[in-house]
């Protein structure tokens, strides 16, 4: 069977969650045991140490996933069940904001620089522009516009094999910037050679300082 055969992308896949499960094993007890509806107290140690989460949302064309990123705990925790998640400064697209008014479920991934094990959340989101909320992300004196306020229904651990194999902290893996095209490489050949992406990746890091915050 060739990838041009009709049967080819529905031949070996799989149509219920009975075929799914008989291919694996049962799942482990510490698989399940780990995962409560709150954030117990060694769960927030996770969101108080992490400067980087991973926010999912969804919309019409699927499953969406974006980087968020701050210093450690920029995430706060307003009570056990309840994540505050400030809104930066970035491209204006608002992709995520508008996954979220339409479906208020989200995902959050966490990591901390140096743990294998990562942190998973689930939840519902709001979007928040109250004055007490955003007071409390301001940055250099600049506040973000809104404040996602997640409402905690799932958190566990991840196990660290896949950082493990992944071998994600190690700086041996690390690549040069230049070993990928740049941002402004990409915008022009996107863009068939209508922008200028000499001019963008010349003046990026410049506007990256300005704009941070």
């Amino acid at each position: 069977m060739s990838e041009n055969d009709p049967q080819f992308a529905t031949a070996h896949v799989l149509t219920n969650i009975a075929a799914l499960e008989a291919l694996y094993a049962e799942p482990s007890a510490a698989s399940l045991s780990k995962e409560v509806d709150y954030l117990h107290p060694h769960y927030r140690a996770f969101v108080e140490k992490s400067p980087f989460c991973l926010l999912s949302t969804m919309n019409d064309k699927g499953g969406d996933c974006s980087p968020r990123g701050d210093a450690p705990g920029f995430v706060q925790m307003l009570d056990d069940r309840t994540l505050l998640l400030p809104d930066r400064r970035g491209n204006n697209r608002l992709d995520s904001l508008r996954n979220i008014m339409t479906d208020p479920r989200v995902g959050l991934l966490f990591l901390v620089p140096g743990v294998n094990e990562t942190l998973r959340i689930s939840g519902t989101a709001r979007i928040s522009t109250d004055p007490e909320l955003i007071a409390r992300f301001i940055v250099d004196g600049k506040a973000p516009t809104t404040v996602l306020v997640v409402s905690v229904l799932s958190v566990f651990f991840q196990c660290a094999r896949a950082l493990v194999r992944s071998h994600l902290w190690s700086p041996e893996v690390q690549i040069p910037r230049t070993a990928l095209p740049s941002t402004g490489t990409i915008l022009t050949a996107i863009s068939g050679g209508n922008f200028d992406g000499a001019a963008y990746d010349r003046e990026l890091p410049e506007r990256m300082r300005k704009t941070l915050y």
